[in-house]
């Protein structure tokens, strides 16, 4: 058992495992403010402008459609100039985008200021995180990915208390400029001056000293594709589920209390799967992990269809689909770097993103129409076709040849 001194003097203060429990920080800071913090102020914005829920929530849609456009850019730039100073930039402009939030009062301003926090949320969550341990690690990323995925897992369970009572002490808009000072003053300074510098080789030599890249399939063709395909049609689920399934566990007659407490069993099913596949799946390819999480999650949707929505069956799918996120996130990070290599990581990155953000910018109004014109289990049924989607396109992808 190492001592203190060896623990402060070790890779965790002056190596490049610093980068994990740095971008920990920071995900959880990023993710409680720009992401979860929505669920929470869009209905106190709309009441106090006087715009519907449907519009303001629109601008959280117009933000994530804009990450992915810049994803691919983003990733590009990661590779090129590191986390450090892209990460950066990322959290100066979220935290621009928050101030904006808090002091927008016309519509087409509070558009605009989604605009730029789209661009700060494409260089602040998981996928630039992922994009920087890439550059760092290289291909021994996977492990430090699963591990900052653990941290990440906390963000949902720390940021919607955190934002609940900010909201109570300061208001909403006071929320905001509190949230928009953690990222200037706390973030930027640990993405600047406490993420790693270094650079992963990512090719290797042989004994004739020829170089020979890390990198075992090209990063496009149908295998490219169906990696896109995959994770983006994945991307639905989550984000659609989170806008509408405690809504429609209500709706089946399951009484308030009951519905929160098995929405809160999501998180803590999340982090048990990430600490499992930690301790149990670090010889299993990551096409594997990625193959059981989403058959986990087909098989909670027809648990859902077969057993309806009773208070068993809602808390088991809660805990299956909790799992299985869990799991496909760490996929997300390492699927591509098994596949594809470390060479351009950062970018490939990117480029697998930006669909998948796409997809969550619609996914919310899509299913919302569903659910409006024909029925809840008809909603959850077009859900559970993307998940299908997505597991035939994991089937599909081949391993490369050793």
């Amino acid at each position: 058992m190492p001592n203190v001194r060896d623990v402060i003097s070790g890779p965790w203060f002056f190596g490049p495992w610093r980068a994990v429990p740095v971008l920990g920080i920071t995900q959880i800071i990023a993710w409680g403010s720009i992401f979860y913090s929505p669920v929470l102020t869009v209905p106190l914005i709309a009441a106090e402008r006087g715009w519907s829920v449907s519009f303001t929530m629109s601008g959280f849609s117009l933000g994530l459609f804009v990450a992915g456009l810049a994803a691919p850019l983003v990733g590009r730039w990661i590779d090129r100039y590191g986390g450090h100073v892209v990460m950066t930039v990322g959290s100066l402009v979220s935290a621009l985008g928050l101030v904006g939030l808090a002091t927008a009062e016309h519509p087409a301003a509070y558009l605009a200021v989604w605009l730029v926090l789209g661009v700060g949320l494409s260089a602040s969550l998981y996928d630039p995180a992922f994009a920087t341990l890439g550059r760092i690690f290289g291909t021994e990323a996977r492990r430090p990915i699963t591990v900052l995925t653990l941290a990440g897992g906390f963000a949902s369970t720390v940021g919607w208390p955190a934002t609940h009572f900010l909201i109570g002490a300061v208001g909403w808009q006071g929320c905001y400029l509190v949230y928009g000072a953690l990222l200037v003053f706390l973030c930027t300074p640990l993405y600047a001056f406490a993420l790693p510098r270094s650079r992963a080789v990512t090719s290797v030599r042989t004994k004739e000293t020829s170089v020979v890249p890390t990198a075992v399939l090209p990063a496009h063709g149908l295998t490219f594709v169906l990696v896109v395909a995959a994770f983006a049609a994945y991307a639905f689920v989550p984000s659609a589920l989170s806008a509408h399934l405690l809504a429609i566990y209500g709706r089946a007659g399951i009484d308030p209390g009951t519905v929160v407490a098995i929405g809160t069993l999501f998180g803590p099913a999340q982090v048990l799967a990430r600490i499992c596949e930690l301790l149990f799946g670090r010889n299993l390819h990551p096409l594997t992990i990625a193959r059981a999480a989403v058959g986990l999650l087909v098989i909670a949707f027809a648990l859902l269809a077969v057993g309806g929505l009773s208070v068993p069956v809602a808390a088991a799918f809660a805990l299956m689909f909790g799992a299985a996120n869990g799991l496909i996130t760490i996929a997300r990070g390492a699927v591509p770097l098994a596949l594809f290599g470390a060479a351009g990581y950062g970018q490939v990155i990117g480029r697998i993103a930006g669909p998948s953000l796409f997809m969550q910018s619609a996914a919310p109004l899509a299913l919302a129409l569903v659910a409006e014109r024909a029925s809840d289990p008809v909603a959850l049924a077009f859900a559970a076709s993307f998940a299908a989607i997505a597991l035939g396109c994991f089937v599909l992808i081949g391993r490369p040849r050793s």
